[in-house]
């Protein structure tokens, strides 16, 4: 039987990588994990205890398609502690993850046929979903020129388009975008009319100053956000969307016939994590200490063009020196080394296999033993 046409999208190729790396594991080899986009610590205690209380005295049945009224209220609140804006609960829909916040957004924001332009390198779930909903999808390449942001003049060359997708800080880059360029960016798609999307879900990881919402520069953006990986949640599937009312909505009513509601539990967990900030923000200060490991291992091995890396936790590296495919080097490194990196080619259809994306979320043991291993093959490579 003929699977559907709009199912023909390109797989995402971490997930080989982690599916070849558990298949090593399984054979009782060594794996030094670098591929994983997700945090390495369990969702904060407290999350965890608020849990433990629920199970014990909580039916946890459906919630509104919308999320909990606590939580949509808890996450108003932090944006008014974290960036002093008020945001209306009306506007914030509970969604199982971001990922349930962009298939939701994009199916209320776009229709079959528009034109939405998403940044390479990026994150390729916002391509493949879009491809997936029969939207037509524009490409801009972004790279070291511009410090792999986007600049309103490259916007201007992509000609008319209905909606965009960026990020910040981005994956895979770690790039942020500072509050100039993001103002810049959301005013030009007002004057556009260009319905822009700004996904925030590593808000809360940077290494350097506080970065800004694109919430404070307009009420026609829509943001994306999620409980996995400031708030180390990755498998309890609990996300967020902030958008216009007209938007937020439409995708409420998309949500009651999609998913019915998120994860009871999940919301009763996020509720709890916005009061564990001491213990998220050790997190981060881990991932700092893990990004220096990384970064000085990498530049020692000689792999020293990359990418800001000024949030997230990844590091967007250019192997093009070394003369493979991104996709043989991290097949070789899984094979010979036992490193698991994730090949470029998910996040840049066209020049992905010039680059490799290192996770630097695990530990500072495996990270230092697998910067070791990479700088040996790299100066005697085989």
């Amino acid at each position: 039987m003929k699977p559907s046409d709009r199912s023909e999208i390109a797989p995402f190729y971490v997930m080989e990588v982690m599916r070849a790396a558990e298949t090593r594991e399984a054979a009782g080899a060594e794996v030094l994990h670098l591929e994983v986009g997700q945090p390495s610590t369990p969702a904060p205690a407290g999350a965890r205890r608020a849990v433990a209380a629920a199970l014990e005295t909580d039916t946890l049945g459906y919630t509104g398609a919308a999320g909990l009224p606590q939580l949509r209220q808890a996450i108003a609140d932090w944006y008014r502690r974290r960036h002093g804006i008020d945001v209306a609960t009306e506007r914030i829909v509970v969604t199982t993850g971001a990922s349930g916040s962009c298939v939701l957004g994009f199916l209320a924001l776009f229709d079959v046929g528009d034109r939405v332009a998403v940044l390479e390198p990026g994150y390729p779930c916002y391509r493949n979903d879009l491809l997936a909903l029969g939207v037509d999808v524009v490409t801009a390449t972004v790279g070291h020129e511009t410090r792999f942001r986007p600049t309103v003049e490259q916007l201007d060359e992509l000609g008319p388009i209905d909606g965009m997708i960026v990020a910040s800080p981005s994956n895979p880059t770690g790039t942020v975008l500072p509050d100039d360029d993001l103002s810049a960016i959301v005013a030009w798609a007002d004057r556009n009319d260009v319905r822009l999307v700004v996904d925030e879900i590593y808000h809360g990881i940077t290494y350097g100053d506080p970065i800004p919402t694109a919430l404070g520069h307009s009420e026609r953006v829509t943001v994306i956000n999620s409980f996995s990986k400031y708030f180390s949640m990755t498998g309890w599937r609990v996300g967020w969307v902030v958008a216009p009312p007209p938007i937020a909505a439409a995708i409420e009513r998309l949500a009651q016939s999609l998913t019915i509601a998120p994860p009871t539990i999940s919301q009763v967990a996020a509720i709890a994590a916005f009061d564990c900030v001491e213990e998220l923000e050790a997190n981060v200060a881990r991932y700092r200490r893990n990004r220096d490991i990384v970064l000085a291992g990498l530049e020692a091995a000689g792999l020293d063009r990359m990418a800001p890396a000024d949030g997230a936790f990844y590091a967007w590296v250019d192997v093009s020196e070394l003369g493979l495919d991104s996709q043989e080097l991290c097949r070789l490194w899984l094979d010979h080394l036992g490193v698991a990196a994730t090949p470029g080619i998910d996040f840049d259809t066209r020049h992905g296999g010039d680059f490799v994306r290192f996770s630097y979320a695990g530990s500072a043991d495996e990270l230092s033993e697998a910067m070791s291993r990479l700088g040996q093959w790299v100066a005697a490579p085989g």
